[in-house]
């Protein structure tokens, strides 16, 4: 993890928030390669799940609801952990994580357990009173629960369907930690996926199967990933069933998404509080039903630290130790790296003309400084895929080398062909040492 850690910071992939000013607990910027990782993650999973299906359809609720959204869900009164607080130091600990009854950073006693309601509360309006208190929504899921009629409407769609979200929650956490494993403010992409009561449990195990494909699909390693059923006893309120998908973090396993089977609580809770008909009439039975529900949730920011921890490597080279993000290409945050053999000026015209050409189409970077070697090593940490080399023969053959991250192959191919090359390695086609086209 003091790896990746380090990584992130050196090149440009997440920083400590506002560390200038000792930074803030548990939070953290996405930098110029981090943003594009995180995005292209998100951006897999919705092209995954949206773009290349027919039964699903996407949303964008808002972060702040009607407070009785919370009351209606069983946040207001269950959304709790419980709190111990050190009489020594003060310090604050969630009582499931102290190993024994002494504090674990002064050994002091600790107060016995209170319930702590993780709901970040604010308000909205000019004055700070009861009536005007609100929530930073703690999940996104009850966005698309309160908009089901709305979606139902004006999509048309019939059971079975899934409605998709990616979204900013935000859970004022005790003991958050482990970098961007657990913290304050995160980001969700959730699905609900509404089903006829009698077909959850084939739809459950057909999503458990679905979302931990996926993973593998982008690259983590299978034998790094488990499922894990929860047990009775740490089932949430509204969960017929859960499952965790986790995958091996150094500091041992951990959830990266979980699977649940929330049957019909949701609906039901909120027709009930709204007054509001959230039912489904199924026009060949001509009943009307409360579909289940079954519920994938994903972190885009756990992913991305297990995408990242699952892709570095480190292997010898002559020049001592390589280190290397093995990202899918389809994650990596820069595809194609143009690299003029020097800063020569007889370069420049041509080395621009071939990346003005290439960055049109992808996420490219432009580097000239300092050896030819050690910008092909920048390019290995920061995992970019393949890297166009420009030379003095590139001005007479019109041909330039295209370099692979993991073999370090390399293949000349003519500048007419380059991008249409890139576009094949990028899919997936084999790199051959010596190819030319």
């Amino acid at each position: 993890m003091d790896k990746i850690v380090s990584l992130c910071k050196r090149r440009g992939f997440i920083f400590q928030s506002s560390e200038i000013y000792g930074g803030a607990a548990s939070c953290w910027d996405y930098g110029p390669l981090g943003v594009e990782l995180k995005r292209n993650i998100k951006e897999a999973w919705w092209k995954t799940n949206v773009h290349q299906r027919n039964d699903m359809v996407g949303l964008d609720s808002a972060i702040l609801m009607h407070p009785k959204v919370w009351v209606a869900s069983g946040h207001v009164e269950g959304f709790v952990d419980p709190l111990v607080e050190c009489k020594a130091c003060h310090q604050r600990f969630r009582a499931d994580a102290v190993p024994a009854d002494k504090c674990i950073a002064c050994d002091g006693e600790l107060t016995p357990p209170r319930k702590f309601n993780l709901m970040f509360k604010t308000f909205m309006g000019p004055v700070e009173d009861e009536a005007a208190t609100i929530y930073l929504r703690p999940e996104t899921a009850q966005g698309i629960f309160v908009n089901f009629s709305n979606v139902l409407t004006t999509s048309r769609r019939k059971l079975p369907f899934g409605v998709a979200q990616i979204g900013k929650s935000f859970r004022n956490e005790i003991t958050p930690g482990n970098f961007i494993f657990r913290t304050r403010e995160f980001e969700q992409m959730e699905i609900e996926y509404f089903v006829k009561p009698g077909t959850d449990e084939r739809w459950f195990n057909y999503w458990l199967e679905e979302r931990f494909n996926f993973y593998i699909r982008l690259g983590i390693k299978k034998e790094h990933l488990q499922l894990r059923c929860h047990g009775r006893e740490e089932l949430a309120h509204y969960a017929r069933a859960c499952y965790d998908v986790e995958y091996l973090f150094p500091m041992g396993w951990g959830e990266l998404e979980g699977i649940a089977n929330r049957g019909d609580y949701d609906l039901r809770q909120h027709t009930a509080a709204s007054g509001r008909d959230l039912n489904y009439f199924d026009e060949e039975t001509k009943e009307t039903i409360v579909p289940y529900v079954i519920e994938p949730s994903a972190g885009a920011d756990r992913s991305t630290l297990a995408f990242l921890l699952d892709a570095y490597d480190e292997e010898k080279d002559k020049e001592g130790i390589r280190v290397v993000l093995r990202l899918h290409p389809a994650l990596a945050p820069i595809k194609v790296a143009v690299l003029p053999l020097s800063r020569n000026e007889k370069l420049l015209p041509l080395s621009t003309e071939i990346w003005n050409n290439l960055r049109g189409r992808w996420m490219t970077q432009y580097d000239d400084a300092q050896s030819i070697g050690r910008r092909y090593r920048r390019q290995d940490e920061i995992g970019t895929p393949f890297c166009v080399t420009v030379d003095f023969q590139s001005l007479e053959d019109n041909a330039v080398t295209i370099r692979d991250r993991d073999s370090m192959k390399q293949v000349r191919v003519p500048i007419k062909d380059l991008a249409s090359t890139l576009a094949a390695k990028l899919s997936g086609e084999p790199f051959e040492a010596g190819e030319h086209r």
